[in-house]
């Protein structure tokens, strides 16, 4: 009965995200298990470009490492990324899988080639007393799990500012501020906030080229999704719910709105008298 319960629910995952979800936990599972070297499944930008290995920015997207420290922080994502990836797509991307799916692929390159460009070292010369000190800098973005959800629930609260979300220890604020109540209690309690901040500013870069630049500053639309998506995801025609009434049909003729508040005569014809 629980499997197919379990089963129902999983079938009930939007497309674009059951995919995402699945590759986020069989490839951690597999790399926690040893049966994958969690070496080849992280995003490097030497063994990448010039070794080759073009898959590890698709495994640095699913991949996550599984241990009793970072169980708990795994978890968390699975949630985020299940709870606010379905609703984007079954909320605002209804019937619009194509433009979903491109959405998911602008934000996986912006952070592919942010990692990337990161993991080359920044040689900085400071004095230090009379003599110059080589310091290298360098951001590691080799697992791209945390900016990519993050990225995606950016996306969503900005669509959804208004809403009111509830948080831990029963808080509740607008969808607005809950990418950086996540950023502050990463900071905190996890990791820095580093891969939240890169994950805030690739779904506010996505956001605003297809949202905010379009509607608000009439500006022309600069992410188009490609024709090439809609061969394999066709747009589907999605029905109204329920209690929505329809939009007023527009009058086609000229004397109807000028009539417009009177009274409307009954077209009974025009009658025989009696007695003819």
């Amino acid at each position: 009965m629980a499997s197919n319960e379990i089963s129902l629910w999983y079938h009930s995952i939007p497309q674009i995200t059951k995919y995402w979800f699945t590759g986020s936990v069989a490839l951690p599972l597999l790399g926690r298990f040893g049966i994958l070297n969690s070496y080849y499944l992280i995003l490097d930008a030497a063994l990448t470009i010039f070794g080759f290995q073009l898959w590890r920015p698709i495994t640095a997207l699913f991949y996550f490492p599984i241990s009793p420290r970072t169980g708990f922080h795994y978890l968390m994502n699975l949630y985020f990324l299940y709870n606010y990836s379905s609703q984007l797509e079954s909320g605002h991307f209804i019937g619009r899988t194509a433009d979903f799916l491109f959405m998911l692929v602008f934000n996986w390159l912006c952070l592919v080639l942010i990692g990337l460009a990161a993991d080359i070292p920044v040689c900085v010369c400071l004095p230090a007393s009379s003599v110059k000190t080589l310091i290298i800098q360098q951001l590691h973005l080799q697992l791209l799990m945390d900016p990519m959800v993050l990225s995606v629930l950016y996306v969503w609260c900005q669509l959804n500012r208004d809403l009111i979300v509830s948080f831990w220890f029963g808080t509740r604020f607008k969808a607005l501020y809950l990418p950086w109540v996540l950023f502050g209690f990463n900071f905190i309690l996890g990791s820095g906030g580093v891969m939240d901040l890169v994950g805030i500013l690739v779904g506010h870069l996505y956001y605003f080229l297809a949202f905010k630049y379009p509607q608000d500053f009439g500006g022309p639309t600069l992410l188009k999704t490609p024709d090439f998506f809609f061969r394999f995801f066709p747009n589907t025609r999605v029905m109204g719910g329920f209690g929505v009434p329809p939009p007023a049909r527009p009058r086609n003729d000229g004397a109807g709105a000028a009539a417009e508040g009177a009274p409307r005569a009954r077209g009974w014809g025009a009658g025989n008298r009696l007695g003819d």
